[in-house]
């Protein structure tokens, strides 16, 4: 299961599209991918996905190589599956939104299909996912909004005084930012210089990742106990929210 959610990462695919693909809610997506083995899912549901990434079956995940061509295949495959088209979904939604609101989103999405039709590379499909992530995190990351308020003043958009977010922060933030921009434009930053610098960076990085799995063998051992304690066998429609609550009361044991 990690090697799926792995490729899965990879291939840039949200949840809620996957969902939408295999006919099934986003909270029991979730219930599947954490599973021990696909072997657990519903045959379908396996026959699908095994489709959605031309597989003949699931031990090949092992060997498949993400090129750029194999993503946009399974982008095409993951299209059209999907019942409603995305063309659909996001007239429906701008109906909700206000003028203005309407417009920055027409012309994000109209951007952002241009582009991606401009040039089919692996390199900005990526850049794309990049982006993607990168909204995803704002709310829990207010620096990722401070990045773009820099940019924004930085290529001209925007006045270089105005704040939006927290002043005294913002200010701090693109001080540093300019600082670290001015010493990469102007050559003072060689790879050697700062190799120290990205070998933290990495080890930051899996030092996250390391405390991230941790934490996931934590719920999956207290989702074990929680389906014992209640008499399940496993996670369903039916019983997610009593299990998930289950969860949240063994996890709190231990406070």
């Amino acid at each position: 299961m990690e090697k799926l959610n792995n490729l899965l990462t990879e291939l840039g695919i949200s949840k809620v599209r996957l969902a939408k693909y295999l006919g099934v809610s986003r909270q029991m997506l979730y219930n599947y991918l954490a599973l021990d083995s696909i072997s657990d899912w519903p045959k379908e549901k396996i026959v699908k996905l095994l489709s959605l990434l031309n597989l003949k079956e699931m031990e090949e995940i092992q060997k498949v190589d993400v090129t750029g061509e194999y993503i946009i295949e399974v982008e095409s495959r993951l299209n059209e599956g999907v019942k409603d088209s995305s063309n659909k979904e996001v007239l429906a939604d701008l109906k909700g939104f206000n003028k203005k609101e309407q417009e920055i989103l027409s012309d994000i999405i109209g951007l952002l299909k241009e582009k991606l039709q401009d040039d089919k590379s692996k390199t900005t499909y990526n850049t794309y996912c990049y982006l993607y992530h990168f909204l995803q995190s704002m709310e829990t990351t207010p620096e990722l909004g401070f990045i773009l308020a820099y940019m924004s003043k930085a290529l001209g958009f925007t006045d270089p005084m105005e704040f939006i977010y927290d002043k005294n922060q913002q200010y701090i933030f693109e001080s540093i930012l300019f600082s670290a921009m001015t010493l990469y434009n102007n050559g003072g930053a060689s790879k050697s210089k700062i190799s120290e610098s990205h070998k933290r960076f990495v080890q930051d990085i899996e030092h996250k990742n390391e405390e991230k799995l941790s934490r996931t063998q934590e719920l999956n051992t207290a989702k074990v106990q929680a389906l014992k304690e209640l008499g399940y066998t496993e996670i369903n429609e039916n019983n997610a929210k009593e299990v998930l609550e289950k969860i949240a009361e063994i996890q709190s044991r231990k406070v």
